[in-house]
């Protein structure tokens, strides 16, 4: 299973390594990149209400391994693009291969975790996390030795491809009862899966927005040079993944509520450093705290999704159509913001979200009621097998 996060990730770190490439090759204007930047999220919204149906009628093993092949091969398709409209209908199917197989990957992880009875969801997106870095690894080597973007991606996507039939062989093969009926095509999500959604709102924005304006605020709040800018982004990024790796043994030592409410406090701590930074080392210090404070919140989202509900193919691809939906807005809102105050106080709004973690802790518990942010209490860690 964690061999399946990994293929997905590196896809990820794969291709956002050559979007230079591709903007530099297709002339593009900043305003016509980010436009066609839009088509994977739409993608992604399109297809994800799909993924419970397509696991119903193929099961989870076939499923997920046509899903991830089909993640892979998409890779290559948008250095392929001749022009604007071509490139961002190749990023249409990007982006929907892409919902649509990490809705079913998360789904089959819930799976897994409620059969080994304990917490391995943080851990499964850790592993994206690093295969994301692996990709992006990679993909800055070929771009360094002059190597073009369709060669590098599609060697980077067949290998992909290869890797994805031996590491699906041992998944599981979760199939639907015979009286079970097939699920709608599209179905609004169940309500429960918005609450959780509204707790991984907030850590998405929070991801988005300081992966895409970190380095830009070291540079003008900050005056740091582009080398200690650059390393604020490194800072967050390698402090999420190895707060996700680290992520289930804490869930497992003090339970799902007390996890989430401290990861609160150290996002809330590092937004405080960072709107507050007047030098680089605070704002380092600062985004780093961010990253380690938002880390678990969403694998812990898509958790209490599966477990909420009797389809928990549809209740993740409801949390994560809000998760999306964040990080497609979080860096445009930031830039807004910036536009009318400044960079300071979008970060502002940044801290104050991050409060949204501690209070809405709560509706992550398993078997806590979602019909509001109430009385819920904590439920042991562990999860009844369904076997």
């Amino acid at each position: 299973m964690s061999a399946v996060f990994v293929v997905h990730g590196a896809v990820a770190g794969s291709f956002a390594t050559r979007i230079p490439w591709i903007k530099d090759h297709l002339h593009l204007s900043p305003g016509q990149l980010g436009l066609a930047l839009v088509a994977p999220a739409i993608g992604s919204f399109a297809a994800m209400p799909l993924a419970g149906r397509l696991l119903h009628a193929r099961g989870h093993r076939s499923g997920i391994r046509l899903l991830i092949m089909l993640w892979s091969a998409a890779l290559v398709l948008p250095a392929l693009a001749p022009n604007l409209p071509i490139l961002a209908l190749s990023l249409l199917c990007f982006g929907a291969t892409s919902g649509v197989s990490d809705v079913a990957m998360n789904a089959q992880g819930v799976e897994v975790e409620a059969r080994l009875g304990r917490s391995i969801m943080s851990g499964l997106h850790g592993m994206w996390s690093v295969g994301g870095l692996l990709g992006s690894a990679v993909g800055v080597t070929a771009a360094a030795l002059g190597v073009p973007a369709p060669l590098h991606l599609a060697v980077v996507a067949a290998t992909l491809v290869a890797i994805s039939l031996p590491v699906c062989r041992g998944l599981l093969d979760v199939r639907p009862e015979p009286e079970e009926e097939a699920p709608p095509r599209f179905a609004l999500p169940p309500r429960s899966a918005l609450l959780i959604g509204l707790v991984g709102f907030c850590a998405v924005f929070a991801e988005g927005a300081s992966g895409d304006w970190s380095g830009v605020y070291l540079r003008t709040v900050a005056n740091s040079g582009p080398a200690v800018a650059a390393a604020s982004y490194t800072a967050f990024a390698c402090t999420m993944a190895a707060a996700r790796l680290a992520g289930d043994t804490a869930v497992r030592r003090f339970g799902t509520v007390p996890t989430v409410r401290g990861s609160g406090v150290l996002a809330l701590a590092g937004g405080v450093l960072v709107v507050t930074a007047q030098g680089a080392a605070q704002a380092i210090v600062g985004f780093a705290l961010l990253g380690t404070g938002i880390a678990v919140v969403v694998p812990l989202c898509f958790a209490a999704a599966g477990h909420s509900g009797d389809n928990p193919s549809r209740a993740i691809a409801g949390v994560a159509t809000v998760t999306y939906t964040s990080s497609l807005i979080a860096p445009a809102t930031v830039g807004l913001i910036a536009q009318a105050t400044s960079l300071r106080a979008s970060f502002g709004v940044i801290t104050v979200l991050t409060l949204g973690l501690i209070l809405g802790a709560r509706l992550l518990a398993p078997g806590a009621p979602r019909t509001g942010a109430g009385a819920a209490t904590e439920q042991p860690a562990t999860i009844q097998s369904k076997t």
